[in-house]
């Protein structure tokens, strides 16, 4: 009898494409926080090899000729702001769009979801010739309005999901009860979209902690540069003073350790909050 072939189902292909990726992921963190325990010379002799001597001073160097603690702390104000300014924006334009039955409610929602296929670049330069005009260009604040107006589209799109499929009855009960639609929308709807906007709240995060490109831009003076542009400064200084690459490999660990512990403690929550917001 000849023997059957085993097939391999395109789940199980998947699956491992998915984990090779991880190890793949894995392997290069596991690779960089070594390098940033050697030597220059180490790191090119034997790259793949545990540290002769563990140079833990490297870490302590980074952190004080990049200056980062100074452009953490300003990289956490600009975060946070963001973070807070685009959920006040979005929730409630997404409760509206969700929830109001009007003509002009559909194409709204699309107005939105097309501002997610306007790439960065196609707007950067009137962005600065805007926020140059009132005096922004340069200050935390205008990078924080630039970060929020680019967030705006995708939170919107992202919280209709949600407010549109949470139960009608509530409000209906509300309104019999007198709730006018601000109370009904505020003390009722918008706890019930909890989870979606902890999961924006996280995405947000992530993705303006280490964004580079903007911040250049917006950005030119030294005493108002967030934690990229430390990092971009530390690297200017590795390529003209010397090839402190054990330095540099640090100062990526510090970029890039706390977005990893973030996701590590809150990845959970943002698989859930994405799965709730396109099951329902």
């Amino acid at each position: 009898m000849a023997p059957v072939p085993l097939r391999l189902r395109p789940r199980h292909a998947g699956f491992a494409v998915v984990w090779l990726v991880v190890a793949f992921d894995v392997l290069v963190l596991l690779w960089m926080l070594l390098s940033s325990l050697k030597t220059a010379k180490e790191i090119f002799a034997s790259p793949f090899s545990l540290p002769a001597t563990w140079q833990f001073d490297n870490w302590a160097r980074a952190w004080q000729v990049s200056e980062f603690g100074p452009a953490i702390l300003r990289t956490v104000v600009v975060v946070a702001a963001t973070a807070a300014g685009t959920v006040a924006i979005a929730a409630p334009a997404a409760y509206a769009l969700s929830r109001f039955r009007t003509r002009s409610a559909s194409p709204l929602t699309s107005f939105f979801a097309l501002g997610l296929g306007i790439p960065v670049q196609a707007i950067m330069l009137p962005l600065f010739v805007a926020l140059s005009q009132v005096g922004l260009v340069n200050s935390l604040s205008g990078l924080i309005i630039v970060y929020v107006a680019t967030s705006v589209p995708f939170a919107v799109f992202f919280l209709t999901a949600f407010f549109r499929n949470l139960p009608g009855d509530l409000e209906e009960a509300a309104a019999i009860d007198g709730a006018t639609p601000w109370r009904t929308y505020w003390q009722i709807m918008l706890p019930l979209a909890r989870s979606g906007i902890v999961t924006l709240l996280i995405l947000n995060v992530i993705q303006h902690w280490s964004e580079g490109l903007l911040s250049l831009i917006f950005l030119q003076d030294p005493a108002q540069q967030t934690l990229p542009l430390a990092l971009l400064g530390f690297l200017t200084r590795v390529q003209y003073s010397g090839a402190d690459w054990g330095g540099l490999f640090a100062a990526l660990g510090i970029v890039i350790l706390p977005l990893l512990i973030i996701y590590v403690w809150l990845g959970r929550r943002i698989i859930e909050g994405m799965t709730l917001g396109s099951g329902k």
